[in-house]
């Protein structure tokens, strides 16, 4: 039960805090349910939006969202381990700040997607390999290829 109450929690913050305006507790809920056997690795979301159009006649849109769990967030994963490759590279160490707030769901710093998509970029950019270092390493594997083939001939 504890699990549930943290991910709802983690999972509200998610949505909101990309929210314009602060949404009242009593107007959001966002949820995870139990587990389920038979879903296996399936997950369903559920979205209903509610609101007013024109002349503030009632406006409501439900949708359902159903996606295998595991490969939907391999993509996620290798970015997130990617940058954490760069910060070794690099020598930091500790939360790297964009890429958290844009790959994880309940990062230290939240901000809306668009700033934190620059900021991944913007860390991706500053501890990239310039086009000098990455043909110097390519050689320098070539080289290295080179010579364990040299020595398995020898």
């Amino acid at each position: 039960r504890e699990r549930l109450e943290s991910k709802k929690i983690s999972k509200t913050n998610a949505v909101t805090s990309i929210m314009d305006h602060e949404l009242p507790a009593d107007d959001v809920y966002i949820g995870p349910s139990d587990y389920v056997p038979w879903l296996t690795d399936r997950k369903w979301a559920h979205i209903r939006v509610e609101g007013q159009a024109f002349g503030d006649v009632p406006l409501n849109l439900e949708l359902k969202l159903e996606v295998w769990d595991s490969p939907n967030s391999a993509g996620i994963v290798i970015d997130a381990v990617r940058c954490c490759k760069l910060a070794l590279n690099h020598g930091i160490a500790g939360q790297l700040d964009g890429p958290s707030s844009y790959l994880m769901k309940s990062p230290m710093n939240q901000r809306p997607d668009h700033l934190a998509r620059e900021a991944t970029e913007t860390f991706i950019a500053d501890h990239s390999r310039s086009a000098d270092a990455a043909e110097r390493a390519r050689d320098a594997a070539a080289d290295a290829a080179q010579n364990k083939s040299a020595v398995a001939d020898a």
